[in-house]
């Protein structure tokens, strides 16, 4: 052994007593306050839900409404179209008539709510209403787009027309929440 090393201890030992901790740099860690008593902010710019939450909610109500009322609708068709007056075929035509327009109308609304839900959220980002100056513009975007995207396949003036009526719709809607006096979009669903 070598006996230049005999009398050393080695490097001093940590103290680990908590007396050398200072609360102020790790307080936002614990969430411990800091004895400087301040306002925390929270950097909070977030206009209303989430794309997903706001795309899930539409779409759900959305084919509910177009089951329900396209059921309706299969009902009536079926009744008045029933080939026979037994109680069984009347039965079996009134249930493939709800099933038909019930689906196509619940998966159309579906799709038109989840186009909007996508388009409205990409006016929100874009901020057009700070943009343009106009609080509904980007509910009257997503329709607009809406209409003129599913519409698209049957052409230019087909797709420029039906981007009208959505933007009509959000138009409309806006007016009359305007006359009587409500919040717009204040409903919560879609553009009501």
């Amino acid at each position: 052994m070598n006996k230049d090393y005999e009398n050393d201890a080695g490097a001093p030992l940590p103290d680990l007593s908590a007396r050398n901790i200072s609360l102020d740099t790790i307080a936002p860690a614990l969430g411990v306050q800091s004895s400087a008593k301040q306002p925390d902010y929270l950097d909070y710019d977030q206009k209303g839900r989430g794309l997903v939450v706001t795309m899930f909610a539409n779409a759900g109500v959305a084919y509910l409404m177009g089951i329900s009322g396209g059921g309706v609708y299969g009902f009536r068709q079926g009744l008045v179209s029933t080939p026979s007056t037994k109680l069984r075929v009347r039965l079996n035509s009134v249930l493939n008539g709800m099933s038909n327009f019930g689906s196509k109308a619940g998966n159309t609304l579906g799709v038109f709510a989840v186009m909007y839900s996508v388009y409205e959220t990409i006016g929100d980002q874009l901020e057009l209403d700070r943009r343009t100056g106009i609080d509904a513009i980007s509910p009257a975007f997503g329709a607009m787009m809406t209409g003129a995207t599913y519409y698209a396949p049957a052409g230019i003036r087909v797709a420029g027309l039906a981007g009208t009526i959505g933007f009509g719709a959000v138009g409309a809607t806006y007016a009359g929440y305007t006359a009587v006096g409500k919040p717009y979009g204040s409903l919560g669903f879609l553009f009501f």
